[in-house]
């Protein structure tokens, strides 16, 4: 695995294997990109991708799609902290990289778009080179694969003062929680509980079906990219549906019932498509015979 602790992995991996069905947007919504993904990879790009995973996945990316979540708390990956999202100016709604991209100490790049950059970066310049060691791919791809998806939760690119809203504290229903978990982890939740009977493969079809059937239109502009990666207008969209459905009618304090859930779940799923298509695209990009990437 080339730089990769392999026995503190395999512990991690023990350890992920007993989390129940029921997961969150850094688990189970991760899960369902990387399932919708593996679906529109090329055979090349497909191969690449089983021959990078670690042998716990047992080539299905989805198994470790949630990985850079749990690392993150590891003292070894604790610098991965800030690149799960990006912060931007208070009710502003716009996101700018040179601006916004960076970590709480000031260092440009360092932020959920700029990792995007990188690891893709590093697994267009690293697959090729058979006799380079320069980059841990097996890490680049699933770092790459999970921020791909973290850039589409609109929170992730919220405002600063309220860190994405998880200062705002409200109500779930009954549950006392905080904004950002909201979107996070319980509109999914109470989606699979409510409409796909707890199967989160059901949800997968049913996303599935309507990225060739209800949003066929759509899909050839959320693949449309003139570069190896897009995700400054992934970031754009993501701040712009947390002006227009995250944060509003959520103040703290409030409380979060059917008429937040019925029409915020649209956003959730439509997002968690866009994810699985673009994240797609991105690695069949990468993994042509003969990449042909304009530069970034």
């Amino acid at each position: 695995m080339g730089g990769f602790e392999l026995k503190w992995f395999v512990r991690v991996a023990v350890v992920l294997m007993m989390v129940p069905e029921i997961l969150g947007w850094g688990k189970e919504g991760h899960y369902v990109i990387c399932k919708i993904a593996q679906e529109y990879l090329t055979e090349d790009a497909l191969a690449a991708v089983k021959a990078l995973l670690p042998g716990q996945a047992e080539g299905d990316l989805s198994n470790v799609c949630f990985w850079a979540d749990e690392v993150r708390h590891h003292y070894h990956y604790r610098w991965s902290a800030p690149l799960h999202y990006v912060d931007t100016p208070d009710f502003l709604c716009n996101y700018k990289y040179c601006r916004d991209c960076h970590d709480g100490h000031g260092h440009m790049d360092r932020c959920v778009t700029g990792a995007i950059y990188n690891y893709s970066m590093q697994l267009s310049q690293g697959y090729y080179d058979l006799n380079s060691e320069k980059y841990n791919l097996t890490e680049a791809l699933m770092f790459l694969s999970h921020f791909v998806g973290d850039v589409h939760q609109p929170l992730h690119v919220g405002f600063i003062g309220d860190l994405g809203g998880n200062t705002i504290v409200v109500r779930w229903y009954r549950r006392k929680t905080n904004l950002h978990h909201v979107w996070d982890t319980m509109i999914i939740e109470s989606a699979l509980k409510t409409y796909y009977k707890s199967d989160i493969m059901l949800m997968i079809q049913a996303l599935m079906k309507n990225i060739t059937d209800g949003w066929s239109d759509e899909v050839p502009s959320w693949e449309d990219c003139p570069k190896l990666v897009c995700p400054d207008p992934y970031a754009s969209e993501s701040i712009h549906l947390a002006c227009k459905f995250a944060y509003r009618n959520a103040t703290p304090g409030s409380t979060l019932t059917d008429d937040y859930f019925l029409s915020r779940r649209p956003v959730v799923e439509k997002r968690l498509a866009q994810s699985g298509v673009r994240l797609a695209e991105v690695l069949n990009r990468i993994f042509t015979k003969k990449p042909s990437v304009v530069a970034q």
